[in-house]
């Protein structure tokens, strides 16, 4: 009896639940999460230096808006030398502080093409709790947009 009211609870709550979040994350191998990565990919490269390939952490869309939080890493699952990459070389990150080759990302579907934002690289804080970017954004970063 316990094991059914359970589950009963369960199935009435599960819709909920999903009304409550907004956003989706796209699949492994689906077309949204490649074409989120291949926007990113030309950012990467110019920090980290080429060739490069994410580990997924995050990512979130809902409609044409989308959040991602990925590591960048040579492929086949080599690390890459913050301090010796490119965004560090030009003095734009201190590799002693924040998350080496992690880069958050708010981004907007222009036309077909997923086109990064705004971008963080390195960060050791998150930025993307600014209220400055809930206006567009709240759907994929609730927990930074309080209602």
């Amino acid at each position: 009896m316990l094991k059914q009211c359970t589950l009963a609870v369960a199935l009435t709550l599960a819709p909920l639940v999903a009304l409550g979040q907004s956003f989706e994350e796209p699949a492994r191998g689906s077309v949204t999460r490649a074409d989120i990565l291949s926007a990113l990919r030309p950012h990467a490269e110019w920090d980290f230096g080429a060739p490069v390939e994410f580990v997924v952490g995050e990512m979130r869309v809902a409609g044409d808006v989308a959040f991602a939080m990925v590591g960048a890493q040579r492929p086949g699952g080599e690390q890459i030398d913050i301090f010796t990459a490119p965004v560090t070389l030009r003095g734009e990150t201190d590799p002693q502080a924040g998350n080496g080759t992690t880069m958050e990302a708010l981004m907007q579907k222009s036309g077909r093409m997923w086109v990064a934002v705004h971008i963080g690289i390195n960060s050791s804080e998150g930025w993307w709790y600014d209220q400055q970017y809930c206006p567009i954004w709240a759907e994929v970063i609730p927990d930074a947009c309080p209602e």
